[in-house]
């Protein structure tokens, strides 16, 4: 599947978080608007597959297709950018600034989030027959892990929220192995491969996904769950955030950057 040594694809991470700073806002807002909603779309497929089958390892096994579809077309996810786009900063780059790296930040988030919100609304809109009917099994089970997710956390305090900080930071270790893993093979099938794994073991073990979040909240405060915008946004949408950056770049991004992009000289300490 034309193995691609670190090596050779560490510099273009850095290449392709350049790429992002410089790219369009109606670009990046219309890429990062189809990767919101593909993502979206990808969730509720697996959480309606986990609860008609009972069955929530099939839900995991499925969901990556929505993520392998949005990098497949070159789609921004959050996530992604937290990872790569730093790099470019990092390393010099020409014209390269931090406003820059919080500006495509902010465009991606802003995309991701009405790509997300927009599949959140017809989604609901089709289990309840146009908010006719309760929305049924689904209904009931997405309100109650928005309750989990938010409220649930709320109720230990200060370690609830730490919690949901390491929860999105293993996400994102996780997903940016993905985004990176996609590099290491020149074929279809090895990228796809390569992405499916680590985003299945992410979604799998309930780790936490800003922009996974900003669908699975709306979605569940329309179906009726028992929470409020403050406390999603304190008790989940914040930690997350700030733990899916903290992971996918302390865990990834910085050490292939390190290590293989800027690679030490091996110091002889044999003296003659």
């Amino acid at each position: 599947m034309a193995y691609v040594e670190p090596s050779e694809f560490a510099t273009k991470l850095v290449d392709s978080g350049e790429q992002k700073v410089y790219m369009s806002t109606k670009d990046t807002i219309i890429r990062a608007y189809m990767a919101g909603a593909i993502l979206a779309l990808s969730a509720v497929f697996a959480i309606t597959v986990a609860t008609q089958t009972g069955s929530p390892l099939l839900g995991a096994l499925l969901f990556p297709v929505g993520f392998i579809m949005l990098y497949l077309m070159k789609f921004d996810l959050l996530t992604g950018v937290f990872t790569l786009v730093p790099l470019a900063w990092i390393d010099k780059r020409p014209g390269v600034t931090i406003g820059q790296v919080l500006r495509n930040w902010g465009l991606v988030a802003l995309g991701n989030f009405l790509g997300a919100f927009t599949v959140a609304v017809m989604m609901a809109f089709i289990f309840t027959y146009g908010f006719n009917t309760d929305g049924g099994a689904i209904a009931t089970k997405v309100a109650g892990i928005g309750e989990a997710r938010t409220l649930g956390y709320a109720a230990h305090g200060g370690d609830g929220w730490l919690t949901v900080f390491i929860r999105a930071m293993l996400c994102n270790w996780m997903v940016s192995m993905g985004v990176v893993g996609a590099m290491i093979s020149t074929s279809v099938s090895g990228k796809w491969l390569a992405m499916w794994m680590p985003v299945m073991l992410f979604f799998f073990m309930g780790f936490e996904h800003s922009i996974v979040n900003m669908f699975l909240f709306p979605f569940s405060l329309i179906m009726g769950g028992n929470f409020t915008i403050a406390d999603y946004l304190l008790w989940n949408e914040l930690p997350v955030a700030l733990g899916n950056l903290a992971g996918g770049l302390v865990f990834v991004g910085l050490p292939i950057y390190y290590t293989h992009a800027k690679t030490s000289v091996k110091r002889n300490l044999n003296k003659s």
